[in-house]
């Protein structure tokens, strides 16, 4: 992390398949959105000598961003790996999309990897969304580094920004969060603006000059030394706060000199255990240039800093049952324990499943045991299948390039993998074994969708199953009240991609048709009815006659049906006939088509025929009585209201309390939270929430995150119930 001249590539961009664990660095690239991510991989890549110029690989395609899809959206929208190699060791970056409706992405990518790059563009700043994933980051102790970006922006200032990172990223120890390198300014542009055109190493008292193209070291002039020497005074305190050596500081400050070799030392081991977190600039390479200001630096700090896969608490392995089991985990000699992080589809080579191996090796035509458990609720239903693995390969781009095995710590792609889906545990067939889903988002926004044509209805099933079995950030549903076939995704970019990829990849066409929630019916009084039905027009005739009395019952009740039937005026065998027309005429409604709840329906009298009477004649009876006594009676329409939990920083809190309110909503508390944010609890009918993801996420400038779940039915009130009707008749 220092001195290196290297002034040759490390790797020709070939597949590489690491021979241990130790010779393997998984990092992902967090960030918001246009931070800069992905030219920062390509930039790194480039300096690797993985690519032939910046972000191209040999046949002229990107290395990162390399969808169609993506290009199109000029946005990342999913998770990339772009493997690289760098002084003998592997690197697996992981570029993962800043956009918060792809969050599922990014939570794969932190699931794969072992530490984060936070990439903070220095004309942006750092936005809430990025401060929250950096508490996550700092919850499961993994190690991260910091590199601001953009320096070339116009009002880029490195050591504000530094500063503002050490706010936002050090809590109580803003010390934690120095910088490892100081930019160097080169002559000012005509509008004022000096370029950084190298760094200065404050360990190493080198400077390093990127201004031909290439690095290269030097020693710092006078006018470099008073601000260096005093920002390296701040690192080594920073560094020797966080030693292990805890007789390091008093010898220190007693004015002993601590050797550079033992400071980088402190250091790499700091960042590894994830209590001190550098901050390093980065910059793509100019036009016919070999190396990126900065990724020499970075790579260096990856490769040596940055813990291997050995140094990763892995997450908990069960059998499939349930039951414990005890593991060596990244032992390449261990039984296998592979996940598959990330599911595609190619349209030559069918699905594709990027997988991390955490125990074992994968082997290419070994038969694997597939298991997927804990997602049912998102329509993915439990699996345990035996799978035999294709190709194993390592993505570049577009391309694939073939490994014979993948060991323990080490991720790569398996092709044609057709139950597998995204959060399965790959294991041995003889010792089938599942790991623990990480935690995922719920999807709150709501995609009602038809097929466009016949065509499409005959695809749209499999086409959606496939798009689940991707993206467990989305789930199905087939809605039995509305009859509406669901896709609740994380935002409207989300829902977008999700047609988008229906249409291109599956050919299924659909329209977008308005969401419907689930309504309810009930009687607001007492009422009566007489269902009559007789018909007699030669061979056998059909006679029933009933009277009921319908009265409504509390919320949560349903539907309640009492015999009260004396003298036989109802044969006892006719009774459950009433009981099942009523109920059968109580799920279609009595009024707007929506289910009929929450009331007592008894049955007081009726008449039959000796030979007319029969089981469909009385159902049909039973029908029409509930049907007359609801048009003699008020009916009340429900709908269905959801416990809504919203946390968002003490900032917003007013603006979300108020617009709530404005939604019909109840708030029914708040609480304060951890890191100056509040938990407000409310209730709120579901139909003024159907956009609440979008709307939410603007309205606090999407640090809030928010979860619903259906508490019960309530009256409507009736201006709004009036309008319901009237969109009913008008769509009729």
């Amino acid at each position: 992390m220092g001195d290196k001249a290297h002034t040759h590539p490390g790797a020709a961009g070939r597949a590489t398949a690491a021979d241990h664990p130790t010779s393997v660095r998984n990092v992902v690239l967090v960030g918001h959105s246009g931070s800069g991510k992905t030219t920062l991989v390509e930039a790194l890549a480039l300096t690797a000598g993985a690519v032939n110029r910046a972000g191209r690989v040999e046949d002229g395609g990107c290395v990162s961003d390399y969808d169609d899809m993506e290009h199109r959206q000029q946005r990342s929208v999913q998770l990339s790996l772009v493997p690289v190699e760098w002084d003998g060791i592997k690197i697996n970056l992981l570029d993962t999309p800043g956009y918060a409706d792809f969050v599922g992405e990014l939570r794969a990518g932190l699931r794969a990897a072992d530490a984060a790059l936070f990439v903070v563009s220095a004309s942006d700043g750092v936005d809430g969304t990025t401060r929250m994933l950096w508490e996550e980051c700092a919850a499961v102790g993994m190690p991260r580094a910091i590199v601001i970006t953009h320096l070339e922006a116009a009002r880029a200032d490195f050591e504000e920004m530094t500063r503002i990172c050490a706010e936002a990223f050090g809590g109580d120890d803003p010390d934690a969060v120095l910088p490892l390198y100081l930019p160097l300014h080169g002559p000012p542009a005509p509008d004022g603006h000096a370029p950084v055109t190298g760094l200065v190493g404050l360990l190493s008292r080198k400077l390093f000059d990127y201004a031909s193209g290439e690095r290269v070291a030097s020693e710092p002039g006078d006018a470099e030394l008073p601000q260096l020497d005093e920002a390296r005074s701040m690192l080594i305190e920073g560094i020797i706060s966080e030693s292990e050596d805890e007789t390091l500081m008093e010898r220190y400050l007693g004015g002993e000199q601590v050797d550079v070799k033992t400071l980088i030392e402190d250091l790499e081991r700091a960042v590894a255990r994830g209590v001190f977190f550098p901050v390093l600039a980065a910059a793509p390479a100019t036009e016919g240039a070999r190396q990126g200001l900065g990724t020499v630096e970075l790579l260096d700090l990856i490769t040596r800093g940055f813990p291997t896969p050995l140094e990763r608490a892995a997450p908990r392995v069960t059998t499939p049952e349930g039951a414990g089991r005890e593991l060596r985990m990244c032992d390449p000699e261990e039984s296998l324990v592979a996940e598959v992080v990330k599911t595609s589809s190619d349209p030559y080579v069918g699905r594709i499943s990027m997988v991390r191996v955490f125990s074992g090796t994968l082997r290419a035509d070994q038969t694997v045991h597939v298991s997927g458990h804990g997602l049912s609720d998102r329509g993915h239903e439990d699996h345990d299948v035996d799978e035999r693995i294709g190709a194993l390969s390592t993505p570049f781009g577009k391309q694939q390039r073939p490994v014979t095995h993948v060991i323990a710590g080490d991720l790569a792609c398996v092709a044609k993998l057709t139950r597998a889906e995204t959060g399965d545990t790959l294991s041995a067939k003889e010792d089938p074994l599942l790991m623990a889903p990480w935690q995922m988002p719920d999807p709150l926004l709501p995609l009602a969708i038809e097929a466009h044509s016949k065509p499409d209805e005959d695809k749209l099933s499999q086409g959606l199953a496939r798009l689940v079995a991707e993206d467990p950030t989305m789930r199905l549903e087939h809605n039995q009240d509305t009859h509406q076939v669901v896709l609740w995704c994380l935002g409207e970019a989300h829902a977008d991609v999700a047609l988008e990829r229906l249409r291109s990849r599956y050919g299924v066409q659909v329209d977008v048709v308005p969401h419907r929630v689930s309504l309810r019916e009930t009687f607001g009084d007492r009422a009566a009815g007489r269902g009559r039905h007789v018909k007699q027009s030669g061979g056998h005739g059909q006679y029933a006659i009933c009277e009921i009395e319908v009265e409504p019952l509390p919320g949560g009740s349903g539907i309640e049906f009492v015999d009260k039937v004396v003298g036989g005026a109802v044969p006892r065998q006719f009774i459950p006939s009433v009981e099942k027309g009523v109920r059968t005429q109580a799920a279609k409604g009595v009024a707007a088509g929506h289910p009929l709840i929450d009331v007592r329906i008894t049955l007081l009298d009726g008449k039959a025929h000796s030979v007319d009477s029969s089981d469909a004649a009385f159902q049909t009876a039973g029908a029409l009585a509930l049907r007359e006594a609801a048009a003699e009676a008020r009916i009340h329409l429900l709908e269905p209201v959801a416990e809504v939990s919203v946390l968002v920083g003490d900032d917003y809190v007013g603006a979300v309390m108020s617009d709530l309110s404005g939604r019909r909503g109840k708030v029914l508390g708040t609480e304060q939270t951890s890191g100056g944010r509040t938990l407000i609890r409310a209730e709120v009918p579901e139909i003024e929430i159907g956009r609440y993801a979008v709307d939410l996420r603007s309205l606090s400038h999407g640090t809030a995150r928010f979860d619903r779940r259906y508490a019960r039915h309530e009256p409507m009130p009736a201006q709004v119930a009036d309008r319901m009707r009237e969109e009913v008749r008008a769509a009729s």
